[in-house]
């Protein structure tokens, strides 16, 4: 006997958003339990708990409950997270089941769901308001940078990108010609488009209706404030045009890297297929807690965002107590404070950068500092900033056991996760890919 629509269509849409939970939220374990349900009109609702480390959502007949460890409860935007796919998803449903909410909310079907969470989250209360809500400008938006990051142009990878004003009353918006075009994917078969803008100095402008105004350098319209959390630094001018207004960018990288920023700093990256929440302000904390110098960790943290978007690898090791850590992790040769014979004809690689003793990351001009990172082996530190190595290959104390994560690992991740008993440390992929470990855990990724 087949299943009545409205059971089949629960079941799918409780599928999406399981799916969903897990896919943004893998660091949490799920607990799934059948509840009463009085009605099955889509409605979705978290349930409120005394405990921030537990997440409760309930839909239809089922209460998913998400737990995180204690000391890393859910964040402000992993909830606003939450909603926003439970806005979408709600919506969709509502949708099949009433001919003309479907008739009005097309666009709910547009393009992949995915995106549809994004751009819920980005402007929560527009969602499902209106023929086209400002969520499904965004959504379409990120669209067109989607298809633009599946073609060349003369053999050249294609870099682009939008700025998205907020309201219709901007001090940079203007009233559209009556030339204007929508900002849509019709955009992407005309080869001059991906000439027009490059994404990291020059973005379209494009108004509350969709329509595109001009072209513009987005340093013109970067606030002359400072941001609260670091940025990388070709993209510092995109988070500051974000900063003091409902603006949003949205730019495809020259790596096809999707960035979106909101509220004064990149929100949302979509890479590897897949979009990853940042929550940077979170994250940033965190690091900065556990470091305990905040100008050490800032000028860590910026550098790490700065070779992360040049896809360059490195590794930074801040050591709790250098006098017993650092003889443990880093070999007497590769040490900075290391007296070395000196050579009368070849100079020795200590020669080379005997320079840097004694010398503090904090104080290091900031190219500086990514050109020693980009080395190979580790960048070694005490909560000062004091240097104590460059370049290092770091020492495995313990061989790692055939069944340990650690026998299984890249050289990179191995000596981060060695490292992370001694002392905090970032990691940087050359995928992008940043990690935070301390104390030999993973504690998160950008």
């Amino acid at each position: 006997m087949s299943l009545p629509p409205v059971f089949a269509a629960s079941a799918l849409y409780d599928n999406l958003l399981q799916a969903a939970l897990r896919q943004f939220f893998s660091r949490a374990t799920f607990e799934t339990e059948a509840t009463p349900s009085m009605s099955s009109d889509g409605r979705l609702s978290i349930e409120p708990t005394s405990d921030p480390s537990v997440l409760t959502i309930r839909w239809f007949g089922t209460r998913h409950v998400l737990h995180v460890p204690s000391r890393r409860p859910f964040t402000r935007h992993e909830v606003r997270l939450a909603r926003a796919i439970g806005a979408v998803l709600a919506a969709r449903y509502r949708a099949i089941f009433d001919p003309r909410q479907m008739l009005d909310h097309g666009e709910l079907f547009r393009g992949a769901i995915e995106d549809r969470y994004v751009s819920a989250f980005l402007d929560s209360g527009s969602y499902g308001q209106g023929s086209q809500s400002r969520a499904d400008l965004i959504a379409t938006a990120i669209e067109v940078l989607r298809v633009a990051g599946l073609s060349t142009y003369e053999n050249r990878p294609i870099s682009s990108g939008v700025l998205l004003l907020g309201d219709e009353d901007d001090p940079i918006a203007r009233p559209p010609s009556s030339e204007a075009y929508p900002y849509t994917q019709a955009l992407t078969g005309i080869k001059s488009f991906y000439r027009l803008c490059d994404g990291l100095r020059t973005l379209f402008l494009v108004n509350r209706s969709g329509m595109v105004l001009d072209i513009v350098e987005i340093g013109r319209y970067a606030d002359a404030g400072t941001l609260t959390v670091p940025c990388a630094a070709s993209y510092r001018p995109h988070a500051l045009a974000t900063a003091r207004s409902r603006d949003i960018v949205a730019v495809l990288s020259p790596a096809h890297e999707i960035k979106v920023f909101a509220e004064g700093a990149q929100a949302f990256s979509f890479r590897n297929a897949r979009w990853h929440l940042l929550d940077l302000q979170a994250k940033y904390e965190m690091w900065a807690g556990a470091v305990g110098n905040d100008a050490l960790a800032d000028r860590l943290f910026q550098t790490a965002l700065d070779l992360s978007d040049a896809r360059e690898g490195a590794l930074f090791v801040v050591l709790r107590d250098p006098s017993d850590a650092l003889a443990q992790l880093v070999a007497p040769g590769d040490q900075l404070d290391f007296p070395h014979a000196i050579g009368m004809d070849v100079p020795s690689r200590s020669q080379l950068i005997h320079m840097l003793r004694g010398r503090n990351a904090r104080e290091l001009d900031p190219a500086v500092l990514c050109g020693l990172a980009r080395t190979d082996g580790a960048t070694v530190m005490d909560r000062t900033g004091r240097l104590l190595a460059v370049g290092a290959i770091l020492l495995h104390t313990e061989p790692p056991e055939p069944h340990s994560s650690l026998a299984v690992e890249g050289a990179r991740t191995t000596a981060a996760m060695t490292a992370g008993r001694f002392g905090e440390v970032l990691k940087v992929s050359e995928d992008g890919l940043i990690t935070f470990y301390d104390r030999h855990e993973r504690v998160w990724d950008i």
